[in-house]
């Protein structure tokens, strides 16, 4: 056949009408299973691909959805992001992204309607920081919208991971090993992500009735950020266990440390946020806190495929709990250990 196979060849080939080619396509119920394997072998042994645009004009469904995410190659966004599209092929939509340099309210509302005009029958937006949540205040009612890694900081249907629970995990851990206090490299305070992770730090200390030191907060979540304030921690003889609030800046930390003689964990414990691929190669392996990023985003598009309603995969939230959160776990490695003598 010099041209691309139609719906009438594949009719022809498995000797049936076209309505019923167009019906097993469309997964129409009332179609005999040996005749729904006729024409989906005819539709392999002829190389036919539906007119995506024909069946979207049939069932009024483009089976697209949009995602906005910050435009960042930090681990945690970006590993969401791909979740989130890894969990979209496997239930058959395709993904539309639309990443942005900032998420403050132009932007963000430019960025919905960009993908509106584009057919997404819903939108995922990924909104780590303060601005990008209020920003999703202002998205007009009637789209189907889901935010990630917002937690419970925004009415809308979200789904994010638990920091605090994750932050107080390790936190507990290092006063488990017999360390009197914790300090904590806190990250950009404008990302909710630092926000609660030194919530849940905090309260772990509180409720252990260890002193709370004060933070050392960083403009960045950067391996320089985690070295420039390692060497202020190198400094401090009080300082014997440090929580960091991502990998990136533990792996600065842990530079500095070790620039300054320190040795690690013998002397001073590091304890990491993300668990990074790379973080077990670390000099020592890393112990820190892990994220099921493949889970996120599954449970992302469950719930933005349960408000755009699709019955055969749609998993809604209970009304009384608008938004869904993962736990994380701790991986413990050999960065962490008793606290010198």
């Amino acid at each position: 056949m010099d041209r691309l196979p139609v719906m009438a060849d594949v009719a022809r080939r498995a000797g049936v009408s076209h309505q019923t080619v167009s019906r097993v396509l469309n997964d129409h119920p009332n179609v005999k299973p040996a005749t729904r394997d006729r024409v989906l072998a005819a539709v392999r042994e002829l190389g036919y691909r539906p007119n995506a645009a024909a069946r979207n004009l049939v069932t009024r469904r483009t089976r697209t959805l949009g995602v906005i995410s910050f435009n960042t190659t930090l681990y945690g966004p970006a590993s969401m992001l791909y979740g989130i599209e890894q969990a979209a092929r496997q239930h058959e939509y395709f993904v539309t992204v639309a990443a942005l340099d900032a998420l403050d309210r132009r932007s963000v509302l430019d960025a919905v309607d960009r993908l509106r005009d584009q057919g997404v029958e819903g939108i995922i937006v990924v909104a780590p920081q303060n601005t990008a949540v209020a920003a999703l205040a202002n998205v007009p009612p009637d789209v189907a919208l889901v935010a990630v890694g917002c937690g419970t900081h925004t009415t809308l249907p979200s789904v994010a991971v638990d920091n605090e629970a994750g932050a107080e995990q390790a936190t507990a851990y290092l006063l488990d090993l017999g360390h009197r206090t914790v300090h904590h490299l806190v990250g950009p305070r404008s990302w909710l992500d630092a926000q609660e992770r030194e919530s849940g730090w905090r309260r772990a200390l509180e409720k252990r009735g260890a002193p709370v030191p004060e933070p050392l907060v960083a403009g960045d979540w950067t391996a320089r950020t985690g070295f420039e304030h390692g060497r202020r921690i190198a400094s401090d003889p009080d300082v014997t266990a440090v929580f960091c609030a991502n990998d990136h800046m533990a792996l600065g930390l842990l530079r500095a440390l070790q620039q300054a003689g320190h040795r690690v964990p013998e002397d001073i414990s590091v304890i990491g946020f993300d668990d990074i691929p790379e973080a077990e190669y670390f000099g020592p392996p890393l112990t820190t806190v892990r994220q099921d990023f493949d889970e996120l985003g599954r449970r992302a598009l469950r719930a933005l495929i349960g408000i755009i309603g699709d019955p055969a995969t749609a998993t809604p939230a209970p009304a009384e709990t608008p938004y869904a959160t993962i736990q994380p776990s701790l991986v413990v490695r050999a960065s962490a250990a008793r606290p010198r003598a």
